[in-house]
């Protein structure tokens, strides 16, 4: 039903639908629909087919929703209103109820967090996958997605931290059936390099300077601790210190390397003017 409900309400869009590579004849069905199909020849994951139908897409404004139901169409108008507005991209912010199982809630409003403490802003929606972006915005970071699922992001810190403009509509989506796919060790690394790509690509001396406090406070207080009771400094604060170091200096490149990331975003907005 999504298909014809978006040609219902955008009879003059151009609607694309990238297939994965699936085999259950879905390509073949949207085609039936009379929309624009592009298919990967295998699975290369969620990234992968937003990449492509960035590169394929013709309008100067792109919208992207997922095809499962969760996005409904009658919130486009929506977020276009807020887009209108002068923002460089809007997401739709999933509320209260609209994600598919507790912890993945948990895992969301713990990012949003950690993203918001990072760009100083309000982020109420870091993985949101239904947004509208200025295109030829958007295009300037395609190389800096990934072919998984964590492009929203990847996409999201690297408007902020080129000084695009974000914004946020409230929307609900409908819980998904079934029971969940967690896996804590599998999911519990995804989170920590979800949190460490946030911050290397903000700021990542703001990931790595509290990091590198820890570890000097810490050997601070051992060597403290030692010398008052044994009277000499053991290896470990020497190791402790030397991990305050190195982790400091490791900031000090990242914030370099992910400076390189925006140049020629900096150099378009000097051409602009």
């Amino acid at each position: 039903m999504l298909l014809p409900e978006l040609k219902r309400r955008m009879p003059l869009a151009e609607i694309l639908v990238v297939d994965d590579g699936s085999t259950d004849g879905s390509g073949a069905l949207c085609k039936d629909a009379g929309v624009r199909v592009h298919s990967h020849p295998y699975p290369k994951g969620n990234g992968a087919a937003i990449k492509s139908g960035v590169r394929l897409a013709k309008g100067d404004v792109l919208i992207f929703m997922d095809a499962d139901g969760q996005h409904k169409p009658e919130d486009i108008p929506l977020l276009l209103d807020k887009f209108n507005e002068g923002y460089d991209m809007v997401v739709g912010a999933r509320q209260s109820g609209s994600h598919a199982g507790t912890h993945r809630a948990v895992a969301n409003d713990l990012f949003s967090r950690f993203a918001s403490w990072m760009v100083m802003q309000t982020v109420e929606d870091l993985t949101s996958g239904f947004r509208v972006v200025c295109a030829d915005k958007f295009r300037k970071f395609i190389y800096l997605l990934p072919n998984g699922f964590s492009y929203p992001t990847t996409i999201t810190m690297s408007f902020f931290r080129a000084g695009f403009s974000v914004g946020y509509v409230p929307i609900h989506t409908p819980r998904r059936i079934g029971k969940s796919h967690i896996r804590p060790l599998r999911d519990g690394v995804r989170f920590l390099l979800i949190i460490i790509k946030v911050g290397t690509l903000y700021s990542p001396q703001k990931l790595f300077l509290p990091v590198s406090g820890g570890f000097f406070l810490t050997g601070l207080g051992y060597y403290l601790l030692t010398y008052l009771t044994t009277g000499r400094f053991t290896n470990m604060s020497a190791l402790l210190f030397i991990s305050a170091i190195i982790t400091f200096l490791i900031g000090i490149v990242s914030e370099q390397v992910s400076a390189l990331h925006y140049k020629d975003v900096d150099a378009g907005h000097d051409e602009e003017r």
